[in-house]
Formats: structure tokens, C-alpha cells, sequence
């Protein structure tokens, strides 16, 4: 009797999400439904809520390893790399959305396309985005992780990476992760110097896009280059 009703909780959960999506579930419910599928006839309603208070947000626990989920929350390695999957899940599914050379004419579709490299993102990165002639997106390259810093090696890869990438133009974009959208002294000091660089080859800096969450702040809008 208990496994049926379980069985029609489920049922009901899922039937939920197909008509109206996780807009209307709370945290430890999209969980729960994803628990569904690594964990077979077992309530995961209660476990959702003790993982949840272990980490906190969906979010710390989305970006933590599959070692350490499985440590801390005594799951099986099976479904701690399911939870794992979704931020690099969603990077691909942003990215892919784009396809092949997406054209970026504007700032706020620069801020959007830099807004997927970063998903999932922990740390501070820093992309290089090299655009044919038409504003064509040739690659998007990561040449840095870590904190900005003033360091002359920021110029000489970032030149070596437009020319392999046969760049006309660049974005330079990078994150603040959980921080504010302002740029810093050492993200103005370095853009200054990584345009002066790229200007020295004809290659022109369009914009600098920082982002945080579902944000962006543009250089050029800005009029900071």
C-alpha cells in the first residue's frame, strides 16, 4: 500500500513539472524530482531537505564534486554525478542555443553570450571572444582563471590567442562571482593595457563584459574604452 501511494507522489511530481515547469517549486521539490531518477523507490522528499540544509542553495550543491556530495550527504556516486551534471549541462544548453558564429553586434548580446561561458563558473575566468570582420564569433577562448591582476602576461597571451583565432575583433569578458558588477581598478588598468596591445596589431577591443549572476556590465556602454 505505501510503495502505491509513493508510486502516485511521483507520478504526481512529474505531472506537475510537465505542465508548468519549476515555476511554481520550491527548492527542496526540484530536488526531490531530480532525486527521482537516481534514487528508485525511495521517498526523497526528506533527503532533499537534509542535503539542502548540509549546503545551503541548489547552487552550492549543483557546483560541488561528486566526492564531495557523496561525503557529506551519503549518496551513492551514482546520483551525486547526476547532481553534479547540471551546471555543465546548462553551459552546453546555453552555449548550443547560439550554434555556430552567432553575429554580436550589441552590447546586450554580448552580455548575454558572455553570461553562458560563465554558468557553473566558481571561480574568476576571463575569456577572450575572437570576432571575424562581421562581428562572427571565431572562438571563445579561456586564457585565464583566477583573479585580474595587472601581470604583463595578460597582453602577450591574449595577443597570441586573437591571432591564432584569426580575430578583426575582440570582447574581453570575465565574472565576479557573487560579487558587484563594478569593475575594479585592475579590470580598468588591465583592459587599458590589452587594448593598447591588440591596437598595436589592428585588432580592435569592441567591449569588456563582466558578469555576475544574470547580470552584465559593459565597457562599452559605459564608455570605458
Amino acid at each position: 500500500m505505501s510503495q502505491h501511494v509513493h508510486a502516485g507522489h511521483r507520478q504526481r511530481v512529474k505531472k506537475r513539472f510537465v505542465q508548468s515547469g519549476f515555476d511554481d517549486f520550491d527548492d527542496h521539490q526540484v530536488l526531490e524530482l531530480l532525486l527521482f531518477y537516481a534514487i528508485p523507490m525511495k521517498d526523497t522528499n526528506e533527503l532533499a531537505h537534509s542535503i539542502l540544509q548540509e549546503f545551503g542553495s541548489l547552487s552550492n550543491l549543483f557546483e560541488a564534486t561528486p566526492e564531495e556530495i557523496c561525503a557529506r550527504c551519503s549518496l551513492t556516486e551514482h546520483a551525486a554525478i547526476l547532481l553534479s551534471m547540471v551546471p555543465p549541462l546548462s553551459k552546453r544548453y546555453n552555449l548550443d542555443r547560439w550554434r555556430e558564429k552567432p553575429t554580436i553586434n550589441k552590447s546586450a548580446l554580448a552580455g548575454e553570450y558572455a553570461r553562458s561561458l560563465f554558468t557553473g563558473k566558481k571561480y574568476e575566468c576571463f575569456y577572450l571572444i575572437s570576432l571575424n570582420s562581421q562581428n562572427k564569433v571565431n572562438h571563445a577562448s579561456l586564457v585565464h582563471e583566477g583573479t585580474i591582476n595587472e601581470s604583463p602576461v595578460y597582453p602577450r597571451i591574449l595577443v597570441e590567442t586573437a591571432l591564432r583565432h584569426k580575430a578583426h575583433n575582440v570582447i574581453l569578458a570575465h565574472n565576479h562571482p557573487g560579487g558587484s558588477l563594478k569593475p575594479s581598478s585592475a579590470d580598468l588598468a588591465v583592459t587599458q593595457k590589452i587594448t593598447e596591445a591588440l591596437s598595436a596589431i589592428s585588432i580592435n577591443v569592441v567591449d569588456h563584459i563582466i558578469a555576475c549572476g544574470d547580470s552584465y556590465y559593459s565597457f562599452a556602454e559605459n564608455n570605458l574604452l
